[in-house]
């Protein structure tokens, strides 16, 4: 069975981690791309809007005092990581949706008026009927020198977000490492297509969420074997 080799910047290496370990992978190698930092946000008004949309864990982690003056806003967080972040902040999540934005986004029915506490690099969900507005609160800074590269070769990567595609490959290349021997699992497309191409397999989660994507790159450590 091939290494799993985990991208995502902590503390969400360390929880994926833990999942990975409890499904059986025979090795985890933690090599976060990016360190997570808190940015300096204005608070705006609460009664500009019906609920906050939380995409990320790391926006109730980083987000610090200010969102005391929000804690009366409900909380529509995507995922269960996201949900339990938030409820850890005292703030009270009213919809978790587990498909992604898009997903949670539909099934909030009547048009709402949307915080949506975020990191300085997102990508711009399609808000349909709602109004949204983003606030960065966080923001995830490249590692010039991340641990693991070394093991790339031989192993699975899990990708979970377009910007840690583009940034696997811009490593890759700086290193001179051998993309074809480089096994991607992407949660999503948009985050496989920031990978670029070339690669030795490169797969999609079958949704948009942790749990799909570990189940995706366990196949794809397992088919080494077989």
């Amino acid at each position: 069975m091939k290494p799993l080799i985990l991208l995502r910047p902590e503390p969400g290496t360390s929880l994926t981690a833990e999942r990975a370990e409890s499904m059986g992978f025979a090795e985890v190698i933690k090599a976060p791309l990016f360190k997570v930092r808190p940015v300096d946000w204005t608070v705006p008004e609460a009664d500009r809007f019906d609920a906050m949309l939380l995409t990320s864990a790391n926006a109730p982690r980083h987000a610090g005092a200010g969102l005391e003056a929000l804690r009366r806003l409900p909380v529509h967080a995507v995922g269960e990581a996201t949900a339990k972040a938030a409820r850890a902040a005292g703030l009270m999540v009213d919809t978790i949706g587990d498909g992604g934005i898009t997903e949670l986004l539909d099934q909030l029915g009547k048009p709402q008026r949307l915080l949506h506490l975020c990191g300085q690099h997102r990508r711009a969900a399609d808000a349909g009927h709602h109004t949204i507005i983003a606030i960065p609160v966080y923001s995830a800074i490249a590692r010039e020198e991340p641990s693991g590269l070394d093991r790339l070769e031989g192993s699975v990567a899990c990708i979970h977000s377009p910007r840690a595609g583009a940034r696997i490959a811009e490593l890759v290349e700086r290193e001179q490492l051998d993309r074809s021997a480089i096994t991607l699992a992407a949660i999503s497309a948009a985050a496989a297509e920031a990978c670029g191409e070339d690669w030795e397999n490169l797969s999609i989660a079958k949704s948009p969420d942790d749990a799909s994507l570990l189940a995706l790159a366990k196949r794809l450590c397992e088919d080494a074997a077989s």
